[in-house]
C-alpha cells in the first residue's frame, strides 16, 4: 500500500465553494471511520463513535 492509499473517501457532501464540504474518510489499515469538514478557512477531523464509545469501522 503507498502512502496515498492509506485513507479512502466514503461519502462526500457539498462542494466548499458554496457551502461546507464535508467527508467520510476511512483508514484502510484500521478501518476507523472519520468525519472531516471544511468550512472556509476552517476544518475538522473527528473519529465516528457508536453510543458505546467505540469507533465505527467500514468494511470493504
Amino acid at each position: 500500500m503507498s502512502k496515498n492509499d492509506r485513507f479512502q473517501i466514503v461519502q462526500e457532501e457539498g462542494n466548499a465553494l458554496t457551502s461546507n464540504h464535508r467527508m467520510v474518510l476511512a483508514d484502510a489499515t484500521t478501518g476507523v471511520q472519520y468525519l472531516f469538514v471544511k468550512d472556509g478557512y476552517a476544518g475538522g477531523l473527528c473519529p465516528l463513535v457508536d453510543r458505546d464509545g467505540k469507533p465505527l469501522t467500514w468494511d470493504k
